[in-house]
């Protein structure tokens, strides 16, 4: 397997370019403006320190909703001509949640973007899916997404990628670690995978994302079932809709594209 806990960084990682969908977007989290930060934002201020200030140059081209060929057509070029030191390369998700679609025929597809990718970047960073047995939506589908779990890994073997292993990060088993949607992580959330990704790259990270959460207080049969008829109501409704309608969640939205990581250090700092 793949050893995400000891990257060998020979040097300092002077750009980088987030590619994925609305995991790498950042949904879930959003900034003091309105528009989403998330993990892979948080990880540009936490590479960003590493050097003389504005010597780093960071992209986010990740759009929420995208499926693994969509990233690949729009996004994947667009990394390779930046060419930067470290690429995160998250997709398949989308694709794995849909009904009849197989993981390893998407693993496949998500082999050949990897070779790509690796033949034109520094670094190529891939990411696990979450363990969603604490999800209702989604736990029916862990079998499936720990087959593709399976093959990210053996994919990052065979090009030497470091793993962001997202199923073994307990602490975003916590509910408090999602949004009200139940299916993107909160600010906190994106938060603990940031610092797990800046271990992964061998970074001094100032805070532990395995860190406990405090303790909840104990919650009655009628608080929950009152949360989920709110949650189904508000987001499961809609997200079948659009299911329905063939719509997606980033029809008509755009890439963040050159984000400055020292002006939005400012105002993430007090999480990170």
């Amino acid at each position: 397997m793949a050893d995400d806990s000891r990257f060998n960084n020979s040097g300092a990682i002077g750009s980088y370019a987030a590619v994925g969908d609305s995991f790498t977007e950042g949904v879930g989290d959003p900034g003091p403006d309105g528009t989403f930060v998330g993990w892979a934002d948080r990880l540009a201020v936490l590479l960003a320190d590493q050097l003389p200030e504005h010597a780093f140059h960071y992209a986010n081209l990740a759009v929420r909703g995208r499926l693994l060929d969509q990233i690949v057509e729009e996004q994947v070029p667009r990394a390779k001509e930046l060419a930067p030191d470290l690429v995160t390369f998250c997709a398949g998700g989308n694709d794995i949640i849909r009904p009849g679609t197989d993981p390893d025929e998407v693993a496949e597809r998500f082999e050949r973007a990897v070779a790509d990718l690796a033949s034109s970047v520094g670094t190529v960073m891939v990411t696990t899916g979450f363990d969603t047995r604490g999800v209702a939506l989604l736990r029916h589908l862990r079998g499936k997404i720990a087959t593709y779990n399976g093959h990210v890994r053996a994919i990052a073997d065979r090009y030497g990628c470091p793993v962001l292993d997202l199923w073994s990060l307990k602490s975003v088993q916590d509910r408090r670690a999602w949004d009200d949607d139940r299916l993107h992580l909160s600010a906190e959330g994106h938060t603990r995978v940031a610092l797990r990704a800046g271990q992964v790259l061998g970074l001094e990270v100032p805070a532990d994302p395995d860190q406990e959460w405090p303790p909840l207080p104990p919650r009655g049969t009628l608080e929950v079932r009152r949360d989920d008829i709110h949650w189904a109501r508000e987001y499961l409704v809609p997200w079948i809709g659009r299911r329905l309608r063939g719509e997606s969640s980033g029809d008509h939205v755009e890439a963040k594209g050159d984000v400055d990581p020292y002006e939005l250090k400012s105002l993430i700092e007090p999480r990170v």
